[in-house]
């Protein structure tokens, strides 16, 4: 049963706690349908699944700080609310719950929103397992190109959300590579593009990329996310980009003529 599937059945008396639980229990007890939840807030008498859990903190976490991504510059610009409703579809969410991400995102671009507490709450409810974390960067540096360019304030604030959730920032600096030479991409890649997308080196022998394209697939494995806590809701999200690694791989392997 997935986290969202418990709220909808009125069972979502867990303790999330902390600023997810709070901001998370605001924006459901608002915007959840009558009759399909009884939410009353955090009871201490009920206690889902670890996974469900962690999928609960994501959500939270994801579209409040995407929220905290497109105010960091001084403005919002409809192109930034436009990417996060993009998500949300794509994401495929029911009404209801895309009533509940639009609320975390307008609680992130809140003044007093408290960027470091909740930080620190989705790293400890992750239990630092870095494959989410590289996902909800990658997401948030999708928030930040949402208007076509990264500035200074936005590249500087990913920075930091990677340092408090104790991620490399060289590791960081590639993936806005990545999604810089990648987004709004027309057509097939180019060679170029795609030892980018793979994050090697043309220098490289075959056995050394083989080896990194089976990494970066196992990052990126749907199923493997999925089972480590990332929400179910964004399967199809994980599946776009296993196959952009794939498709990179392949066109190198016909470059390289390797087996």
């Amino acid at each position: 049963m997935s986290w969202w599937t418990t709220v909808l059945g009125g069972a979502f008396g867990f303790i999330l706690g902390g600023p997810l639980g709070a901001m998370l229990g605001a924006a459901l007890a608002g915007n959840l349908s009558k009759g399909k939840s009884n939410f009353g807030g955090f009871a201490k008498d009920y206690h889902i699944g670890d996974q469900q859990r962690v999928q609960a903190a994501f959500f939270s976490s994801l579209f409040s700080v995407m929220g905290y991504i497109a105010k960091v510059d001084g403005k919002i610009s409809k192109s930034e609310i436009l990417l996060a409703q993009q998500v949300m579809q794509h994401m495929q969410l029911a009404d209801d719950m895309q009533k509940v991400a639009k609320e975390l995102f307008n609680q992130g671009k809140q003044k007093g929103f408290n960027l470091d507490e909740v930080l620190e709450q989705f790293r400890l409810e992750s239990h630092r397992r870095t494959h989410l974390v590289r996902m909800f960067l990658e997401i948030q540096i999708q928030a930040a190109y949402a208007d076509g360019v990264l500035d200074d304030k936005e590249h500087n604030a990913l920075k930091y959300i990677a340092q408090k959730l104790h991620f490399p920032i060289h590791e960081l600096e590639s993936l806005i590579q990545k999604f810089a030479v990648t987004s709004g991409h027309v057509g097939k890649l180019t060679i170029d593009e795609a030892y980018v997308v793979l994050g090697v080196d043309k220098s490289l022998t075959d056995k050394e990329i083989k080896r990194a394209y089976r990494r970066m697939l196992a990052q990126h494995h749907p199923d493997k996310l999925v089972a480590k806590g990332l929400p179910e809701e964004m399967m199809l999200v994980a599946k776009e980009k296993t196959q952009e690694i794939i498709s990179a791989y392949e066109l190198i392997k016909k470059q390289r003529s390797m087996r």
